[in-house]
């Protein structure tokens, strides 16, 4: 028999318990409100490809990731750091199932992309919410990073891109008048892109000019051939959304072989780039940001520090 007062301990021993995990929880303000969150959570579950990046660029391995947009199942640039991560489905059909069974004590999500959930979410494991995407890239991080205790480390890899943005922002010097175009190729879809977007939201932080068709503060619109003159620039960035089946390739081979294409003036003065879908576009998150940087300096040979 155990003693009286080592019993007694014992039975306080919940209620010690519980004392610390409340001191150790961290309320965090987001999209869907106030949650509290471990200090220090061990199995983040993350349901956007934006928020995989941010979580990596901190240095935390999710237990869970949504699928990458391109991939099998990640992007190539993170391939290799998310070896071994649990694929919980995509953005916009996450596994409820996948995400209780891997026991998470915290979900990262997006309201645009899992509103509808996150009271079932919410009930696996705390919960934080970013408000949307596209240009949102460093809110979110800064959301992402709270979250998960690591504020001063995010703030630290935001100021290193920042640094290096200013940097070849300086070297670009007057060249940032250029006109840059942005296009995207899909499976029967073609869209031109505005500022509203990852890429554009890094060219006007950049300086770069944007042509008079484009310098508009919204999306992207679904174009006809027709408009293709309206895809001219100084120099013209073009990004295809290839899932496997060759449809998007294919639409990009015969859309460049357009009279109207090969009119571009970008065309005729051989200022014409393609680039990575993920990077440019659906990655949506720091690590890509930073390899945009970098396609951009080898395009106009500078040297990054």
């Amino acid at each position: 028999m155990f003693p009286r007062r080592i019993l007694s301990a014992f039975a306080a021993l919940p209620l010690l318990l519980a004392s610390a995990m409340a001191l150790s929880a961290a309320e965090i303000t987001h999209a869907m409100g106030t949650t509290e969150v471990p200090e220090n959570p061990q199995r983040v579950v993350v349901l956007t490809n934006e928020g995989t990046e941010a979580l990596l660029a901190v240095g935390i391995k999710p237990v869970g990731a949504v699928r990458s947009w391109l991939g099998d199942p990640w992007y190539d640039h993170i391939a290799e750091q998310m070896e071994g991560v649990e694929v919980v489905g995509e953005e916009s059909a996450v596994n409820l199932e996948l995400i209780a069974a891997l026991q998470p004590d915290l979900i990262i999500g997006n309201k645009t992309r899992q509103e509808k959930i996150y009271e079932q979410l919410s009930t696996i494991a705390p919960t934080v919410f970013s408000e949307r995407l596209r240009g949102d890239w460093k809110i979110n991080f800064a959301v992402y990073t709270e979250a998960v205790g690591k504020r001063v480390e995010g703030e630290n890899v935001l100021a290193r891109f920042d640094a290096k943005l200013a940097a070849l922002s300086k070297a670009l010097g007057d060249r940032k008048a250029e006109k840059i175009s942005l296009v995207r190729f899909m499976a029967g879809r073609t869209r031109i892109y505005y500022k509203d977007t990852f890429a554009g939201i890094i060219l006007s932080q950049i300086g770069f000019a944007r042509p008079a068709s484009q310098d508009k503060d919204t999306f992207a619109d679904e174009v006809t051939k027709e408009r293709i003159p309206e895809m001219d620039g100084d120099r013209l960035f073009y990004f295809v959304y290839e899932t496997g089946d060759g449809d998007a390739e294919a639409r990009a081979a015969e859309w460049t072989d357009e009279p109207l294409w090969k009119n571009l003036e970008a065309v005729k003065t051989g200022k014409v780039y393609p680039v990575d879908d993920a990077i440019w576009n659906t990655a949506g998150g720091v690590i890509a940001a930073n390899l945009m940087l970098d396609d951009i300096a080898r395009v106009y040979d500078l040297q990054l520090p």
